[in-house]
């Protein structure tokens, strides 16, 4: 029988997982099923460029797989029973259930509205492609003058004030940020970001907290307001809510318990990834919800779960960061070099030639989701029988 390895999840880091165990093990061996809510894999990095009404390549995951021995499922994950080994799903036909020998988990996160009152019924959000798409429909219906608030000063805040405020000089766009503005870059990136802003017209309200939005302005903590015909909230991600429903430990905020093989600590056949699992980086700092930390964790399942069935060493995909890059519209760009625990040095890239780096990057990550590179072509046979799942190795939260 094939060992079944079902992937939740799409993104860039379902997506590589599952493309990377098709290059390593013999298709004879396993049934690999990627199970995603859209047909197409959506570039996440890019949604700030879909909202201004740029067009995007798409990429149909159907094409993206073909010949490679994974099989997509179009269907949302509705449940997950991790004692039972069976993921609930919903589509075309309607409710479905999944068995599997090994989960990969890579629902990722959605926005944060983190309950403040009038972001749910008024803000807009750029977490996820539908998301970007009715901003984009708001934005084409704006008249010349109209004030547009991004609210949240972090790289996704930064990148959709820029992208908004080239494609529509006409608007009066503004960024409230709880920090300064740039506060974690170098002095070099503090100096850019804000002249940057300052040739875009782009009014910074910094060290100002957003307590409730409306139809057409927000309230900030000292009682102000600020207009807003168009709200855009990025202050930060929210993990899918399902694994907190199921019986393996999460954290407070829902991220899955993992190992340093990114193995649940409570259930050895479920594997989380990317913004789903709660992995320490170095300094035993929390990785931040990003595809510079995703990518990482997702190579390391592949190689986890591939040498585990073929019975070979687990190797350890070393985890940690280089650079910060950040778009700031199409013509200029910001590359903060940081340490390996994601704190800025003196070195910066800016200007045009980061905008080209940023833009290869964006491009590199999705031409690695389908190509995985890195990845030897030669497959291995899985062992029989199958090895015994050994106990979970020590934790990263």
């Amino acid at each position: 029988m094939q060992h079944r390895i079902v992937v939740l999840g799409a993104g860039y880091t379902g997506a590589i997982v599952a493309g990377r165990l098709a290059r390593r093990l013999h298709r004879e061996d396993v049934a690999i099923t990627l199970v995603n809510a859209e047909p197409d894999f959506v570039e996440r990095v890019r949604l700030h460029q879909l909202a201004v009404g740029q067009r995007l390549t798409p990429r149909p995951l159907g094409e993206m797989f073909a010949g490679t021995g994974v099989e997509p499922r179009l269907a949302t994950v509705t449940g997950v029973d991790v004692d039972r080994k069976a993921v609930a799903v919903t589509d075309e036909h309607g409710a479905a259930e999944l068995p599997y020998d090994t989960l990969v988990y890579a629902l990722g996160s959605g926005w944060d509205d983190q309950g403040v009152p009038g972001v749910a019924e008024h803000a807009h959000e750029i977490a996820g492609r539908s998301g970007a798409l009715r901003l984009r429909e708001r934005l084409a219906g704006l008249a010349a003058g109209q004030s547009v608030l991004v609210v949240g000063g972090g790289l996704t805040g930064l990148e959709a004030a820029t992208e908004i405020a080239e494609a529509r000089p006409d608007l009066e766009v503004a960024l409230a940020a709880r920090g300064g503005l740039g506060d974690w870059l170098s002095p070099k990136g503090r100096r850019h970001l804000r002249k940057v802003f300052g040739d875009l017209g782009i009014t910074a309200h910094e060290r100002t907290t957003v307590t409730a939005v409306g139809p057409d302005r927000v309230t900030t903590a000292d009682g102000a307001t600020l207009p807003a015909a168009v709200t855009v909230w990025t202050t930060g991600f929210a993990v899918h809510p399902i694994a907190r429903a199921t019986a393996l430990e999460v954290t407070g905020t829902g991220r899955i318990v993992v190992d340093r093989t990114m193995r649940s600590v409570t259930h050895p056949d479920v594997y989380a990834v990317g913004d789903a699992a709660m992995v320490t980086g170095p300094g035993d700092k929390p990785l931040r919800m990003s595809c510079a930390s995703g990518v990482p964790t997702a190579w390391q399942a592949a190689d986890a779960i591939a040498a585990r069935l073929t019975g070979t060493k687990v190797p350890r995909v070393p985890i940690r960061y280089f650079n910060q890059c950040i778009s700031l519209g199409r013509k200029q760009g910001l590359i903060q070099y940081v340490t390996a625990d994601d704190r800025a040095v003196r070195a910066a890239l800016t200007g045009r030639l980061a905008a080209v780096y940023k833009e290869l990057v964006c491009k590199g990550a999705a031409w690695g989701v389908a190509n995985p590179i890195l990845t030897p072509a030669r497959r291995r046979r899985v062992v029989r029988p199958l090895p015994r799942v050994d106990a979970p190795a020590e934790a990263t939260a």
